[in-house]
């Protein structure tokens, strides 16, 4: 495949790879090795993922409540991709290890597809190694898997609309192509499509066809675009025709219609430019070889002067692609084709800049996450180079990815190791609990991202059960209660607000971290529950 897609020419054996062909092959392993360093990943919202996988996955198990609680959700929704996908792998091989197997073709699949677009665009293809440390960006770390790996599907839906226009011959098969992957795109996660609308009418208007600029030649990309469009206005249409629940104040909720002024949380141009690029420190000022995990766009504050000399490196980086594009040297494209790769990371920063932070009710964190793929798009921009530099700069790439792997490695490792004591635990939990999640301290050793924040879902999917907080609630979800959920605080993030006789009283199990069981039940551990096990810094309280 590596040599298909990016490799031009014949190589000189066809059992011996070439020299780029093996710096692919390098960096693609090493890639993908921090993923298998351990079963337990350190991405925030993968148990919130792992537990609804497992609930479509066992949806009539009645050894579970999963039967009595949840059931599939009849509207379209766009995450569909990833938890269908896993859950059919779960019917080969164990959850963990099908969820492994995804994330680990999606973070090949970033630059493979990445250098696809750019063989496609004419350019040299060597500079998508350059964006598989950002594979590992903010967006995974916080497990926005769904977002993740709709980048992927984008970058070849690019692709093939690029070729659907300037392959003649083949415009059917490429059309084709087009729409099962923009679908896709849309059935993972809407935020990436949002960007395609952007991207495909530039590429659209900037990319030259055979028979000059005549409309005819382009039908067939418009044709291959159609069916995901439908696809797209019937979701919207479902989507703004449930009404919102609107609770001013209240986390996850509206707090006034779609798009009216308090339903919109904005950041500033300072602050979105501050956490564009970030060098984080750990509290006592020295280098946490934790907050390096997940590299750049971290979404964290360092020293002033770092901040500035990564800004000024990234400035400058920038000024060089755009220059080189107006250039051209060395390059296939034409005088306007060449400023397309620069145009798709230029329309990604406008929405990392132009969006708000937060839509409430509807979506969250939203244009942080234009951040890491405005930044694949950048590095991809690299200028085309002789050969002989091409080549060296190939295998830079592959040693980028070696730098990468080792902190990575390590860390997922460290995590595994400490997340351990949570897993066991969930052995003093008995069969189908409700379980209430109590986490205080929602940090870790290995880390800077607050993993342990849905901890309480880790212990439900291991015994088949409930927890207080389920992205079941959500309309992105493909599942839904169908009956009242469970009565839970406003948000996971503040379980100092948990009220004994508005919501506690509901559960059987609850999963503390970071704060004595007494402090939150006082006399109710002498009477009504009891400490069933104690792991580490986690404890496990149960009725009696």
């Amino acid at each position: 495949m590596v040599r298909a897609l990016f490799v031009t020419g014949t190589p000189p054996h066809p059992w011996r790879p070439t020299s780029v062909q093996l710096a692919w092959i390098v960096a693609l392993i090493c890639g993908v090795a921090p993923l298998w360093a351990s079963q337990a990943l350190p991405l925030v919202d993968l148990p919130q993922h792992l537990h609804l996988i497992s609930v479509l996955h066992r949806l009539d198990d009645p050894s579970t409540l999963y039967p009595e609680y949840f059931a599939r959700r009849p509207q379209l929704t766009p995450y569909l991709g990833y938890y269908y996908t896993v859950s059919l792998l779960n019917w080969l091989m164990p959850l963990e290890l099908a969820n492994r197997l995804f994330l680990s073709a999606y973070v090949a699949g970033l630059p493979l597809s990445l250098g696809f677009l750019l063989k496609s665009l004419k350019r040299p293809t060597w500079p998508a190694l350059l964006a598989l440390p950002f594979a590992y960006g903010d967006s995974l770390a916080w497990g926005f898997i769904n977002y993740c790996a709709a980048l992927p599907l984008a970058f070849l839906t690019c692709g093939f609309f690029v070729r659907a226009i300037e392959d003649a011959q083949r415009r059917k098969a490429w059309a084709i192509a087009l729409a099962v992957t923009l679908a896709l795109v849309l059935l993972f996660h809407v935020q990436v499509f949002a960007w395609l609308g952007l991207a495909l009418p530039s590429l659209l208007l900037t990319t030259p066809a055979p028979e000059g600029r005549t409309w005819r030649a382009r039908r067939h990309a418009l044709a291959g675009v159609t069916p995901a469009v439908v696809l797209f206005l019937v979701w919207v249409g479902i989507r703004l025709s449930q009404p919102a629940e609107i609770a001013p104040g209240q986390p996850w909720k509206a707090w006034g219609p779609l798009l009216s002024e308090q339903n919109l949380a904005w950041r500033t141009f300072e602050q979105n430019v501050s956490q564009l690029i970030t060098v984080p420190k750990d509290p006592q000022g020295g280098a946490a070889l934790s907050e390096v995990r997940f590299p750049l766009l971290a979404g964290t504050t360092g020293r002033p002067e770092e901040q500035r000399a990564v800004r000024l490196v990234f400035l400058l980086a920038l000024a060089g692609v755009v220059l080189a594009a107006a250039k051209g040297r060395d390059t296939k494209e034409g005088p306007v084709a060449r400023w397309r790769i620069v145009a798709l990371a230029a329309l990604a920063f406008v929405l990392y800049f132009a969006l708000p932070f937060d839509i409430r009710g509807y979506m969250y964190a939203l244009n942080m996450r234009y951040a890491h793929l405005a930044a694949a798009l950048l590095v991809a921009a690299v200028p085309p180079l002789k050969e002989a530099w091409a080549n060296r700069l190939a295998w830079a790439g592959a040693l980028a990815a070696i730098v990468l792997m080792l902190p990575l490695r390590s860390a997922f490792l460290e995590f595994g190791e400490e997340e351990r004591a949570l897993e066991d635990l969930a052995a003093f939990a008995a069969p189908k609990p409700k379980v209430m999640g109590l986490v205080f301290n929602t940090g870790s050793r290995a880390v800077a991202h607050p993993v342990y924040l849905h901890a309480a879902a880790v212990i439900a999917r291991e015994r088949g059960g409930l927890t207080n907080f389920s992205f079941a609630l959500t309309p992105h979800s493909p599942l839904m209660y169908k009956v009242p959920p469970p009565p839970t605080f406003p948000s996971e993030w503040r379980p100092n607000e948990m009220r004994w006789e508005e919501q506690g009283r509901y559960y059987d199990h609850f999963v503390l971290r970071g704060v004595r069981p007494e402090q939150i039940f006082g006399a109710r551990m002498q009477a009504e529950l009891f400490v069933a096990g104690q792991v580490g810094d986690w404890v496990l309280v149960r009725r009696r």
